[in-house]
This record gives C-alpha cells, sequence and structure tokens, in this order.
C-alpha cells in the first residue's frame, strides 16, 4: 500500500470528496489565516511578565501539537491555537487586576482543562450548553470582539486614558500610532482584497516600518532550549489552591471562566467550520463530538504545560474549508508549520505593539458576526445580550459579562413565569454569578 493510498483509507479523502493536494493547500490556508497569533499571543502574556520569547514557542507547539492531535484522532479539518480573549482575560484581568502570579495563572488553565476534560466525559458537556440560550453564545463572541479591539486601540494608542472622560482619543500625530493607523489600513485593504495571510502579512510590514523610523529596539538573544523552556512546566497548581483570600473561591472563578468561555467558543466554531465543510448529519449532529471535545480538552492542558493560556478551536479553521478542506490531514498539515515556525520564535519579541495592535483591532471586528444571531426586538434575548456585550469590554472582564447575561436572562424568566424544572442548571449558574457579585462588593 502506498503513502496516498494509505492516507486516503485513514482519512477516507475519496469518501469526503477531496485530495492529498486540495488538503494540503487547504492546512497551508488555515495556517496563514491564523499564524497571526505567533506575534500578538507573545505581545499579550508578555504584559503579563511572561518571557515573550518562550510564549511564541509554546505558542507554536501547543498549536502545532494540538492541531495534529485533532486531526488524527476526530479527522475533522479544525486547527487550533491559544484562544484571543482568553490571554486578555488570562493577563488583564487574572494577572494585573486580580494579581496572580503567572505559573499560577498557568495553573488555573490547566485545571479547567481537566474540569473541560471531565465534563465532556461524563456528558455534562451538553446539560451546560442546553441551560445557556444561544443568544447569549453570539452575545459573548461579540463582547470578546469589542474587548480584543478595546485592547488593541489602547496598544496602539489611539484610545488613551482620561480623568474627566475615562477614555479618550489619542494623539494620532505620535510615531506609535500613527504607524498602528497604517498598519490596521494595510491589514484591512488585504483582507478585502481577501489576500491569503492578510494579518500576518500586515503585522510583518508593520514591524518593518517601524524599523525603519526608530520605533523598534530589539537585542537578537541567543536561540537555545534554555531560553525557550522558561515556560514550559512552569505552573503553579498547588498555587491555584492557595489564591489570595478568596481561596477555593477565587481559583473557582478563573477555572470556571476559562472553562465557560472555551466550551462554548469551541462549540460555537464547531458548528460553524463543521456545517460549512458538510460533515454535519441531515439532523444537525457532528460526528466524531465527543473526540473532538476530549482533544479540545487536551489542548488546553498541553498548552498549559508549554506555557501558554487556553488553546483552543479555531473559526479561522473555516478559511481551509473553503479552500478544499474535509479531513484532519489539512488540520494535521496547519499543525506542522506551527512547529516548523517555532525556529523564529524567538525573535518575536521584535514586533512591537504597534504592529500588533492593528491585528488585535480586525480580529475583534471580524468576531462580531455573530452579535447579527441575537433577536433585537425581544427583550428577552436583547437585554441579557447587550449586557453580556457591554459589561465584558467596560468592566476588562469576561466573568463579569457572563455574569450579567446569565443573572440577567434567569430574572427575565422568573418575571415572565416562565421558569421551568428543567432550568434548574440555569439557576444555580445566576446563583452562584449573584454569590460572587456579593462575595466582590464585600471584599
Amino acid at each position: 500500500m502506498t503513502i496516498t493510498a494509505g492516507l486516503d483509507r485513514h482519512f477516507r479523502l475519496a469518501e469526503r470528496g477531496t485530495s492529498l493536494r486540495t488538503e494540503i493547500a487547504a492546512g497551508v490556508t488555515t495556517f496563514l489565516t491564523m499564524a497571526y497569533i505567533v506575534a500578538v499571543n507573545p505581545s499579550i502574556l508578555g504584559l503579563a511578565g511572561m518571557p515573550v520569547a518562550a510564549v511564541a514557542a509554546a505558542t507554536c507547539f501547543s498549536a502545532g501539537i494540538a492541531s495534529i492531535l485533532m486531526g488524527l484522532t476526530a479527522n475533522v479539518p479544525l486547527a487550533l491555537a491559544p484562544g484571543m480573549g482568553l490571554n486578555a482575560y488570562f493577563t488583564f484581568t487574572v494577572v494585573q487586576q486580580m494579581h496572580v502570579a503567572w505559573p499560577t495563572a498557568l495553573g488555573c488553565v490547566f485545571l479547567s482543562g481537566c474540569c473541560f476534560m471531565l465534563l465532556t466525559l461524563a456528558g455534562v458537556r451538553r446539560m451546560i450548553v442546553s441551560a445557556i440560550p444561544p443568544s447569549l453564545f453570539a452575545a459573548v463572541a461579540g463582547g470578546i470582539g469589542l474587548f480584543i479591539a478595546f485592547i488593541g486601540l489602547r496598544n496602539a494608542g489611539v484610545v488613551v486614558s482620561n480623568p474627566d472622560t475615562s477614555v479618550a482619543l489619542g494623539n494620532l500625530k505620535a510615531p506609535g500610532a500613527a504607524l498602528s493607523v497604517l498598519g490596521l489600513v494595510l491589514i484591512v485593504a488585504l483582507t478585502a482584497w481577501r489576500v491569503k495571510g492578510a494579518m500576518l502579512i500586515g503585522i510583518l510590514a508593520t514591524t518593518a516600518a517601524g524599523w525603519a523610523i526608530g520605533l523598534v529596539h530589539f537585542t537578537a538573544q541567543p536561540y537555545g532550549l534554555t531560553e525557550l523552556g522558561k515556560t514550559a512546566f512552569a505552573l503553579d497548581i498547588p498555587g491555584a489552591f492557595r489564591l489570595g483570600g478568596g481561596g477555593l473561591l477565587s481559583m473557582a472563578e478563573i477555572v470556571f471562566v476559562f472553562l465557560f468561555v472555551d466550551v462554548f467558543d469551541n462549540i460555537g466554531t464547531l458548528v460553524a467550520v463543521t456545517r460549512r465543510a458538510g460533515l454535519q448529519t441531515p439532523e444537525g449532529e457532528i460526528p466524531n463530538l465527543n473526540r473532538i471535545l476530549i482533544a479540545d480538552a487536551a489542548a488546553s492542558m498541553i498548552g498549559a504545560l508549554a506555557g501558554t493560556s487556553t488553546v483552543t478551536s479555531y473559526v479561522e479553521s473555516a478559511a481551509g474549508v473553503q479552500a478544499g478542506g474535509r479531513t484532519g490531514l489539512a488540520a494535521i498539515v496547519t499543525g506542522l508549520l506551527f512547529l516548523a515556525t517555532m525556529l523564529a520564535a524567538p525573535f518575536a519579541q521584535a514586533v512591537p505593539l504597534a504592529a500588533t495592535a492593528p491585528a488585535l483591532i480586525l480580529v475583534g471586528a471580524l468576531m462580531m458576526a455573530p452579535v447579527a444571531e441575537i433577536a433585537w426586538e425581544d427583550p428577552v434575548q436583547a437585554i441579557p445580550g447587550f449586557l453580556t456585550l457591554i459589561m465584558i469590554p467596560l468592566t476588562f472582564s469576561i466573568a463579569n459579562g457572563l455574569a450579567f447575561g446569565v443573572t440577567a436572562y434567569a430574572a427575565i424568566k422568573l418575571i415572565r413565569r416562565e421558569a421551568r424544572v428543567g432550568d434548574w442548571l440555569l439557576f444555580l449558574l445566576a446563583a452562584l454569578f449573584v454569590a460572587r457579585f456579593v462575595y466582590m462588593s464585600a471584599a
């Protein structure tokens, strides 16, 4: 049996109407659309005090291993990498606001992966999904998009702090802000022209411009395992159980947000990608769903061990599907390209915030699409959806947005006397969120 025949048999290429050449092209396409994470993720986690070069290597390693694992075990064209939004929550909420050391935060990421695995194996995941209305899935995605865009605008210097109005327009004539605006124009133009790898090209071009005008100061460090190993196995799981004055409650809050967002981000991506790939059954079921979720849970644990925030499925995989990808072989190709990118990972610190900020802004914009799924004329969907959407960026916390949305939805159901016995998990989640508000107010 030839290698091609073996691949055809294992990945069912002919059955799904694809070929080895098409899958390779699809894998490359997916990589180009999500390769920006190699530069953006270290720039965000670096603000948490993590070594940038090591995080870049961990990003490549975890994305590579997770994508290959997904392709081999679940045979779907779904690539994974550290999730946008969750890395922001890791840095700005957990580390900067809650003053949790980054090794302890990594411990919480690992624990959330363990919880995800247990929930999947026990079938509890389906119960949680059914308890939350689909409109809140869309609101969470949009809220995270606004959160990411706001961070990008702040990193660019386009939005700055103001004692009178909280925020204000920055000085667009400043070199950093001007460079970011030019970078945003370039990335938007490339995206509008449907250039593959538009974000990566834009980041590299903006970085080059920054070097040319003297905004970047970088001294190359020796490339070696010692440098790249600064985050590997640095997670502090025991420290997660000894968190601050809140103890287990603080740990539970952090783990819950990592878990909650990962669950719903993963499900939304699965539905979108498998639907576009034609892999769903006529009843809308996703084949090998448990294998996909198990691979996703394992990916979070692998990422934490390597030294990065939660690894999750990427909706950019749809670009590979659009290019013809129908099997896990496309995901494996993407994973191999991420592993190859590790060779240049330490030089990610040469990329300035002014270059990654435009990518954050555009990613935030693209994440707003699910908001259209909310029935804004219906108060039952509109009010919880709006609270979720707006509270995530305004409170700089995904946890607060989720709490307001779920609590508001449960309250509206009670007011309308629509509560049912089957909604017990929804009201349990709302009660836990209310208890969290009380705890935060008393702290």
